[in-house]
């Protein structure tokens, strides 16, 4: 098993400072592009866990470009490149201060909410008499606020975004219409690979009066995938749904009374727990691309990232 990359402190070529995430390092070049390294952190209930997850970060990051690619026509997006299979760097957008939350699917946090008695979802009426893992009659927008780390994100209503006059009306309806298409897309990718994308998130940014989709996209630390098949017979049967995200892990950690609350301790990570995480995301990997996952040798990966990084920029500012 492969060592984890846990933390980068680079000097690139034009460097203006540099963003700590919960699971990238993002470095400011020139107040022009983002270098965003996927690093092997893992984070669930808006905590860091302990341990990384070898190739976790080489998994985002690829699923990420591959599909920032095939959802080009759809919405500009903030890629240029990706010169190590653990960075992309793009353009640096002001990003608005919410979260496109898209949903097919009762299922994860909404469910424990409606489990809990909630009938609405930042907004949106939910019916009564749904089910765990029920689709929606339409998929449905449930906006975020973004939180600093070690914050959490906080359910807002498209009214209250308004209101307190966070994205412009008209910018908001583009949101909303990128959104939903680029969900579309992301089904029917799924839809060939066997899956059912079942919930996911989007953030977009404004360079002058042009909107990117920028940050990640459909990969398992923002969205929840099922697997088509046998769906429909576990639903009918009310049985939990083989799904490849994220959710297990934070399972396990209900499992083992952490829910990121305070006073709660981050359970002991295994290390056949941390190489089963590994598994899992290199498993969604390989069934939603379609094609065997490349493991790189992370024995040397600072000194390889910095090296290809380097290289981009000294090019790029030739």
């Amino acid at each position: 098993m492969s060592q984890s990359v846990l933390n980068t402190k680079f000097h690139f070529p034009k460097q203006k400072g540099i963003y700590i995430g919960k699971v990238r390092d993002v470095y400011n070049i020139n107040d022009e592009l983002l270098v965003m390294i996927a690093s092997d952190r893992i984070s669930a209930f808006d905590v860091v866990l302990p341990k990384g997850i070898p190739y976790k970060g080489q998994v985002l990051n690829q699923i990420a470009s591959k599909f920032l690619d095939a959802t080009s026509d759809i919405v500009p997006n903030w890629k240029i490149a990706t010169p190590d299979p653990t960075v992309t760097i793009g353009k640096k957008c002001n990003p608005f201060p919410v979260e496109m939350i898209v949903r097919g699917y009762l299922t994860g946090s909404s469910w424990r909410s409606y489990k809990g008695g909630s009938r609405s979802i930042c907004g949106v009426s939910i019916p009564n008499d749904m089910r765990e893992h029920q689709a929606f009659e339409k998929p449905i927008l449930t906006p975020t606020t973004k939180a600093e780390l070690g914050l959490h994100d906080e359910d807002i209503s498209r009214e209250e975004i308004l209101r307190q006059d966070l994205v412009s009306e008209s910018d908001y309806l583009k949101l909303e219409d990128y959104s939903l298409k680029l969900f579309q897309r992301g089904s029917e990718i799924a839809a060939k690979m066997g899956l059912i994308l079942v919930d996911t998130k989007y953030e977009f940014g404004k360079i002058d009066d042009q909107i990117y989709l920028i940050d990640e996209i459909h990969t398992p630390d923002s969205s929840r995938y099922f697997y088509a098949e046998g769906y429909q017979e576990r639903f009918d049967k009310g049985e939990n749904q083989r799904q490849l995200s994220k959710e297990f892990v934070r399972e396990w950690l209900m499992e083992n009374g952490f829910q990121g609350k305070e006073g709660q301790k981050v359970p002991a990570m295994s290390e056949h727990w941390v190489n089963q995480i590994s598994d899992r995301y290199i498993e969604l990997y390989e069934s939603i691309i379609g094609e065997k996952f490349d493991r790189i040798d992370n024995f040397e990966a600072v000194a390889r990232i910095e090296k290809n990084v380097t290289q981009f920029l000294n090019t790029y500012y030739r």
